[in-house]
C-alpha cells in the first residue's frame, strides 16, 4: 500500500493538465504543507515550494511536527507537479493569554488557482485548549482569523479561484471560513477539503447551510476517525483507508493512496461508531457553561505546569505532578465538582453505548438464528 509520499514519487513527475488534473491527492498534500516548518526560514516575495524544499534540506527531523513531513517536503522540492508553485502570504500564530494557535498559507497552483492551507493543531498545549473550547464555543480564535485570512487572500489576489483544505482543527477552521465567506466568495471557491477535523454545532450548520456552500465542502476521515467525528457534520464524507490503530489513524501519512484518489473504506469501525455516539449524547446531556468550567480547570491543570508542550510536559512529569496537584487543590469545590461529574458522565455513557451496541447484536444474532 502507499500513501501522499509514495503518490509524489509516483506522480510527481507529471504536470498539472487536462489529462491529470488537480486531484484529492493534491489537496491533502497542499493541506499539509502549512504544517511544514515556514516558521524556521526566511520566505521572500518570490519563494516557491522548491525553494522553500532547499532552505530545509538540512533541517534534521526532530524539527519537524511530524514524522513524514521532511519526506513530503523533499518530495515535493523535486516534484515537476509542485515544484514551481509560489508560496506567499504565510502567517502562524500561538498566544495563551487569548487561547489561540493559528496558521495558514497560500499556495498558488497556476495563474487561475490558489490553494488556502490551514494549519490543524499543532503540539502546543494551547493548541489542543483552543480544540477543546469548540465544545462551548461557536466561534474560536483560529476560526475568526481563519475567516479574516480567507477574505485577505481572496481581495488580494481577486482573478484567482480559491481551493481551501486542512487537517484536524485546520480542517474545521477551513470549513468555518467557507461558511462564513461572503458570497463573492463562496462563487471563486472550487472546493473545501477537511482532513479528519471536527464539525460544528447543529446551529452553526442551520444557520449556513442555506447558502449552498456546503456543496462545495468535503470530509476525509478514516475508518477508526476520533476527531474527525466529534460535533456535527452534515457536508459530504469520505472514509479513507489507514494502516493504524485508534486515533493513530488521524496521521494523514497513514492514509492509503492508489492512484490519484485515495482508497475508500466501506465504513467506520464499532470504535470510531462508539465514540461518535458517547460524544453526541454528551454535548447534549451537559450545558456549555459544564463543559467550559471542566476544560477550563483542566487546562488550568496543565497550565501550571509551566510547559509549552505535552512532550515537555511529558519529559519534566517527575516535577509536573505535583504542579498539578497542587493547582487542582486551588479550584473551588464548585470546579471540582463540576470536573467529576462531566468525567463520571462520560464514562457512563460510553459504557451504555457498549453495552448497548453488544445487546444489538445479541440480539441481531437471535434474530438470525429464528
Amino acid at each position: 500500500m502507499a500513501n501522499i509520499n509514495d503518490y509524489l514519487l509516483w506522480r510527481g513527475d507529471i504536470p498539472l493538465s487536462r489529462r491529470f488534473p488537480f486531484n484529492e491527492i493534491d489537496s491533502m498534500i497542499l493541506s499539509r504543507f502549512s504544517y511544514l516548518r515556514l516558521d524556521k526560514i526566511t520566505l521572500t516575495p518570490l519563494e516557491t515550494v522548491a525553494s522553500v524544499s532547499e532552505k530545509m534540506k538540512d533541517f534534521p527531523e526532530d524539527t519537524f511536527l511530524y514524522h513524514g513531513d521532511k519526506e513530503l517536503i523533499t518530495n515535493l522540492g523535486k516534484s515537476t507537479r509542485f515544484q514551481q508553485m509560489l508560496v506567499t502570504d504565510y502567517e502562524k500564530i500561538a498566544d495563551k493569554k487569548t487561547e489561540k494557535q493559528f496558521g495558514a498559507v497560500t499556495v498558488h497552483i497556476s495563474d487561475k488557482e490558489m490553494y488556502v492551507s490551514f494549519l490543524g493543531t499543532d503540539s502546543t498545549i494551547v493548541g489542543w485548549k483552543e480544540d477543546f473550547n469548540m465544545a462551548f464555543m461557536n466561534d474560536v480564535p483560529c476560526q475568526v482569523s481563519g475567516e479574516t485570512y480567507l477574505e485577505k487572500i481572496a481581495r488580494k489576489y481577486p482573478h484567482k479561484k480559491i481551493r481551501i483544505g486542512g487537517h484536524s482543527k485546520g480542517g474545521n477552521v477551513a470549513v468555518y471560513a467557507s461558511m462564513r465567506a461572503p458570497q463573492e466568495i463562496q462563487d471563486r471557491i472550487i472546493k473545501v477539503d477537511n482532513l479528519d477535523g471536527p464539525g460544528f454545532s447543529k446551529e452553526m450548520i442551520e444557520k449556513y447551510e442555506k447558502k449552498g456552500i456546503l456543496d462545495k465542502i468535503e470530509s476525509f476521515i478514516p475508518q477508526e476517525s476520533i476527531i474527525g467525528r466529534i460535533l456535527y457534520h452534515k457536508e459530504k464524507i469520505t472514509i479513507v483507508l489507514s494502516l493504524e490503530k485508534g486515533i493513530y489513524q488521524h496521521d494523514v501519512y497513514s492514509w492509503q493512496v492508489l492512484g490519484n484518489s485515495a482508497v475508500r473504506s466501506n465504513k467506520n469501525t464499532e470504535a470510531s461508531e462508539d465514540v461518535s455516539k458517547t460524544m453526541t449524547e454528551w454535548l447534549e446531556s451537559t450545558t456549555s457553561e459544564q463543559r467550559k468550567i471542566f476544560f477550563d480547570s483542566l487546562f488550568e491543570l496543565f497550565y501550571s505546569t509551566d510547559t509549552d508542550t505535552f512532550a515537555e510536559m511529558r519529559k519534566s512529569f517527575p516535577t509536573s505532578i505535583p504542579k498539578m496537584f497542587e493547582k487542582y487543590n486551588t479550584l473551588s469545590n464548585e470546579d471540582k465538582k463540576v470536573m467529576t461529574d462531566i468525567m463520571k458522565k462520560l464514562v457512563s455513557l460510553y459504557m451504555n453505548v457498549i453495552k448497548e451496541r453488544n445487546t444489538n447484536k445479541i440480539k441481531e444474532k437471535r434474530w438470525l438464528k429464528e
